[in-house]
């Protein structure tokens, strides 16, 4: 369990976050509820399957035009395993909670589509000709986490361990749980036919962009910071 312990407070109303989270659940009980065949074909539908997102023959400029470039966002909504989703969502709000107080409701929404849409096309480029979909917002979230290393590059976050009988708190650099979280999307990339292709570059690309969309952000953080 992971607790952030907020240097000041924000009286502002902040609702991305938690809409991200709830149309992720809501898409999760439904895949549930499907039966099997509908599922695989649900996710050869939405997810972003790296053979029909990106032709290695023919020019960039003219497959940004595609209709079926809609299933770089669709995918980033779409977990069929329980441990994927509930880690997707764990560090969702562990690192997106201050992101988006930092960045404002809309800007970090922004930030969450766009860093998951670069990600998933950099995974189909890096996959092309792959089959298996690429599913899941583990790119958006890296891009997040990018944000937050460019936001706050000496935040230390609560960590709350047992021992024993007992809980400890201790805080520890944010950089130790991005490298679990790095640990984590390297292990789903190799393991199980759920999580797709092995896109670890959906992760990388996801994280630089992030980074370099806080840095951009900055003027505006601290305008709404005066406020």
């Amino acid at each position: 369990m992971f607790v952030n312990v907020e240097t000041r407070r924000q009286p502002r109303i902040h609702w991305a976050a938690m809409l991200l989270i709830s149309i992720c659940v809501v898409t999760f009980v439904v895949l549930a509820l499907m039966p099997a065949p509908r599922r695989v074909t649900f996710l050869l539908e939405w997810g972003t399957v790296p053979a029909n997102i990106f032709d290695t023959h023919q020019p960039v400029w003219q497959q940004l035009r595609d209709p079926a470039l809609l299933r770089l966002v669709t995918a980033l909504f779409i977990h069929v395993a329980w441990l994927h989703l509930l880690s997707n969502l764990l560090f969702l709000m562990i690192f997106g909670v201050p992101a988006e107080r930092a960045l404002g409701s809309v800007r970090f929404l922004v930030l969450f589509l766009l860093g998951g849409v670069v990600a998933n096309f950099a995974g189909a480029v890096s996959l092309a000709g792959v089959v298996r979909p690429i599913i899941g917002c583990s790119g958006a979230v890296s891009a997040i986490l990018g944000a937050y290393v460019s936001l706050f590059p000496r935040a230390r976050l609560g960590l709350v361990l047992p021992l024993g009988f007992y809980l400890e708190f201790v805080r520890v650099p944010a950089f130790l749980l991005i490298g679990i979280w790095a640990l984590l999307q390297l292990l789903f990339s190799y393991v199980g036919p759920s999580y797709g292709g092995y896109a670890w570059w959906t992760h990388v690309a996801g994280f630089l962009f992030g980074a370099v969309f806080a840095l951009l952000s900055r003027g505006a953080i601290m305008r709404r910071m005066r406020r």
